[in-house]
């Protein structure tokens, strides 16, 4: 059915925060929530991790908003939505959209309906440095605007197949912690190593090399077109293989940097947290090598398994050892070929990697199942929310 339409600017009130400055300690710590893009991760924001006092108010463009305001992130992030459940006040970053007659117009109805536009936002956004959208383009929005009563339908039924998206997200979370459970089960604490497993330097173990630069010069050299798996490819624990560009090399690089099942790759840098973070190569994309910011970390199969060594790299020990050796800039830490060989590794007896590959092996397939329902509930939520919001 066809409803009549209102534009966002007609129908709502459009406010966006501010930052009090943080020099000035009195603005912050008071009894007003504020809310970063962060905070809307919770969907309802009953909770944030900030709060600024009276006088931040008064010294900055932030704004209290009423409970039930629809939040929408407008700056970098595109697109994410949260209601308020309680009165605050947000960051720059987040605009503020209240409806001007809540009898005409839900909040948790126009929240589903900027979800169905995050698309279309986040192509709006594109072509400056900073993806961004301004109130201009939030107005003029158009809202279908069915009856109270069509619109609370609605809400129920996009909220009862976002539940189970929930769901199956918490369960997959779940699932993703099985291995590094297991792992401590079976050899401890690497921090303390309380089996009195002998002690390796990586470099003894494996065989650690960088990758290929970008933008060399071959001159009338014959090179190849190969597959290149780039640092933003490499996540905490899975290869992201979503985009995977091609690069210009010489035979030779991909005889000695291809990619093998079983080989380790890691990042030699990026932000504190995701120092080397690593990942298990497990796919078939022929003669895929790798760029210079990511070690190939190739294990020697009589001393160590590459499934123990990928799940070891996200223990304390090895994380207090990469912040340790790491140089460090503004906000970004790298670690060099050197300190990755260096890198001590606890090393149980290969009977136990062998009895840990066969139980990572079952709980790496219970994760894969739940990824793909996952996969699957978001699909058909999407599908539902295009269906109900469809022009």
């Amino acid at each position: 059915m066809t409803y009549p339409r209102v534009s966002l600017g007609d129908a709502c009130r459009i406010l966006t925060g501010g930052t009090p400055s943080r020099t000035k300690r009195e603005y912050f710590g008071g009894g007003i929530p504020w809310v970063k893009i962060t905070d809307m991760l919770q969907g309802t924001v009953i909770t944030t991790d900030e709060t600024i006092s009276e006088a931040g108010i008064a010294n900055s463009s932030a704004k209290v908003l009423p409970k039930g305001t629809v939040l929408i992130s407008i700056f970098a992030t595109i697109g994410r939505t949260a209601v308020l459940g309680i009165d605050a006040a947000t960051n720059q970053a987040i605009a503020g959209i209240v409806p001007k007659d809540t009898a005409q117009l839900d909040s948790d109805y126009l929240r589903y309906f900027l979800d169905s536009k995050h698309g279309d936002l986040n192509r709006a956004a594109r072509g400056v440095a900073q993806p961004n959208i301004n109130q201009g383009i939030l107005k003029a929005l158009e809202v279908p605007q069915p009856p109270l009563a069509e619109q609370r339908r609605i809400v129920d039924l996009l909220t009862r197949a976002e539940g189970i998206v929930r769901l199956r997200r918490e369960a997959e979370k779940k699932a993703a912690e099985l291995i590094p459970a297991l792992f401590l089960d079976m050899f401890g604490d690497p921090a303390t190593n309380p089996k009195r497993w002998a002690e390796h330097s990586l470099g003894d173990i494996a065989e650690v090399v960088s990758g290929v630069t970008k933008g060399r010069k071959f001159g009338d050299k014959q090179t190849v077109e190969v597959p290149y798996l780039r640092v933003a490819n490499v996540q905490a624990g899975h290869i992201d293989l979503t985009e995977v560009k091609t690069i210009e090399v010489l035979p030779r690089d991909v005889e000695q940097l291809a990619l093998q099942n079983g080989d380790v790759v890691l990042t030699e840098g990026g932000d504190f947290d995701k120092l080397g973070r690593g990942a298990l190569w497990e796919h078939d994309i022929a003669n895929c090598i790798h760029q210079n910011h990511v070690f190939r970390v190739r294990c020697k199969q009589s001393a160590m398994l590459p499934q123990f060594f990928v799940i070891y790299l996200q223990s304390s020990r090895a994380r207090e050892y990469f912040l340790r050796c790491a140089k460090r800039t503004t906000n970004l830490a790298s670690i060099n070929m050197t300190q990755l060989r260096g890198l001590p590794v606890v090393l149980p007896a290969m009977d136990t990697q062998r009895e840990f590959v066969e139980r990572f092996t079952a709980g790496r397939s219970i994760e894969y199942q739940q990824s793909a329902a996952t996969t699957k509930a978001q699909a058909t939520f999407d599908a539902l929310l295009a269906r109900v919001f469809r022009a």
